[in-house]
């Protein structure tokens, strides 16, 4: 049975890499990923990245994808406006899609690209040539999402997302509670109802835990599900966090959690031990492994960009 890698297809391009293992399935992360980082450290501003103009804009949704980095670049007023950028390293910044409506983004089995998205109230594959979107999960119970906010697809094609309430306004209609789903097989169903505004999702490496950051009366908290056969289990709280919005997660499973008003990014331990602090100089919502060893750590907030590098490999979103 495969076990649901958080992956795309469109890595098996790197099989004459370091990145490469026997099975096609195993070909995110390589055979030696590294060690974890420890400490405080510090990610620097990517300058290229900067947009000049007095619009509340962030940066969201980091995905790395055929040697570039992806974002989600939108407005935080009215109906949040939004658009994908592309950003090549050195200094290589331009728009792919103008309208694109989304927030979090991700790569689908085949290596495409998928999108939350707040202004159709829905989960899209996203032609990136055309920006045409084909629709993947639009409604729940007959009613349309809140504001679909962070995604991630497993090897099975389980679509795991969050639907927070941030962007509801974005559209008409919506959910009665903010909950956090799983699409497969055309079936929709909940993982989870009880968190306040989830935000953040990710799978660990061997596809076998779905970590999910949101609110609880007490707070903030990361909290992981057992996956048996793609179908969550009960939730368990690692940690507590604060203002807690998207993540990572590294080669060995470690889970990276952004906070966001803190300005700060935490490692966790696949046990909610603290291992690291990466500070940055403003508000904090995503990040995202990528460069040529996947050792870029790229982190991306408020209208700004972030990279720092690791003595680990990670996954690409």
């Amino acid at each position: 049975m495969l076990r649901h890698h958080r992956l795309s297809l469109a890595l098996l391009a790197l099989c004459a890499s370091p990145m490469a293992h026997a099975s096609a399935w195993q070909k995110v992360c390589p055979a030696d990923p590294g060690i974890a980082p420890s400490g405080e450290l510090v990610a620097q501003r990517v300058e290229a990245a900067r947009v000049d103009d007095d619009q509340d804009r962030l940066y969201e949704g980091p995905v790395w994808r055929d040697d570039a980095l992806y974002l989600s670049d939108f407005v935080h007023t009215g109906r949040f406006p939004s658009r994908i950028r592309r950003f090549t390293p050195p200094d290589r910044w331009e728009t792919v899609v103008a309208d694109s409506g989304s927030n979090g983004l991700g790569l689908d089995t085949k290596g495409n690209l998928i999108a939350a998205t707040h202004d159709r109230k829905q989960v899209a594959r996203i032609d990136l040539p055309t920006g045409e979107r084909t629709p993947l999960v639009s409604r729940f119970e007959g009613q349309p999402f809140n504001s679909p906010n962070d995604l991630v697809m497993a090897a099975d094609g389980s679509l795991y997302f969050t639907d927070p309430d941030y962007q509801r306004k974005a559209a008409p209609g919506g959910q009665s509670q903010t909950r956090v789903y799983r699409h497969h097989g055309g079936t929709t169903t909940v993982v989870e109802a009880g968190l306040r505004n989830p935000n953040g999702i990710a799978l660990s490496p061997d596809g076998d835990t779905l970590y999910v950051v949101g609110g609880t009366a007490d707070g903030d908290v990361l909290r992981a599900y057992a996956l048996v056969d793609g179908v969550p289990g009960p939730g368990k709280d690692l940690a507590r966090v604060s203002g807690g919005d998207g993540m990572a997660v590294d080669c060995l499973g470690n889970v990276y959690v952004t906070e966001h008003g803190e300005q700060r990014l935490r490692v966790f331990s696949p046990a909610g031990e603290v291992l690291a602090t990466i500070r940055v100089d403003a508000n904090i919502t995503n990040a995202a492994f990528g460069g040529p060893a996947r050792r870029t750590l790229f982190l991306t907030g408020a209208a700004s960009l972030w990279s720092i590098e690791l003595p680990v490999a990670g996954l690409p979103y």
